[in-house]
């Protein structure tokens, strides 16, 4: 039995991490976030002192043995040097690292093997990031792109970090701006994706519309 993937994409805070686990939970599959390996990177630079501008260096890192990452149905947890260091990772300001990081051409190119590795194993698998449809898995059965408003997803950044709204909205249009002008695939709709627009919807209703897509296009 080969591995169906089914991939979540959209820009910051549109909702794609957390529907894409509730997906994986009510489904029983297991659920990565790539992001986690743009963001353990920038973690790890910015612990190792590795200048964030030298690609080669970064390369260097992704390909030591010093990180690995673990998933379930629940967290995509990244380790460094033996310990878990999920919770840092997922900071505003290593997300910002993580869309630098994220830009050279080199560094995707060997995060990618580490990333599709994961679909290899004999179970099914939900992946959400910025380039699951589009780059990583580009022949999934099905592909999803959550897009909001951009004031819905700066509310939703600032209640779960607890940050204020005015800092929370710059932060999150540098990322956006990087994000979507990158070189080396740039944050876009994958070819054959279904839109769905969660400014307006809840967590539940966005999981059930995809949960219904699922057993349309894969059950």
């Amino acid at each position: 039995m080969g591995c169906i993937v089914v991939t979540i994409d959209g820009p910051a805070a549109s909702g794609k991490t957390s529907v894409s686990r509730g997906l994986a939970q009510k489904l029983g599959w297991k659920w990565v976030s790539t992001g986690a390996f743009y963001r353990g990177l920038g973690y790890m630079a910015q612990q190792t002192q590795v200048d964030i501008k030298n690609e080669d260096e970064l390369v260097a890192l992704v390909k030591s043995d010093n990180w690995s990452v673990q998933m379930n149905d629940e967290n995509t947890n990244f380790i460094f040097n033996d310990q878990d260091v999920t919770e840092f990772i997922f900071q505003e300001e290593v997300g910002t690292l993580a869309s630098q990081v994220s830009g050279y051409p080199k560094v995707r190119e060997a995060l990618l093997e580490a990333q599709r590795a994961l679909a290899s194993e004999d179970y099914n698998l939900v992946a959400e990031g910025r380039d699951c449809g589009s780059v990583v898995f580009p022949t999934a059965p099905l592909k999803v792109y959550l897009t909001a408003r951009s004031e819905s997803r700066a509310q939703r950044r600032a209640e779960e970090q607890g940050k204020d709204l005015e800092s929370t909205i710059e932060a999150q249009k540098q990322r956006d701006q990087q994000d979507a002008s990158r070189k080396a695939a740039p944050m876009q709709v994958p070819e054959g994706a279904h839109v769905i627009d969660t400014s307006e919807l809840t967590l539940d209703q966005v999981v059930q519309k995809v949960e219904d897509l699922v057993q349309k296009h894969i059950n």
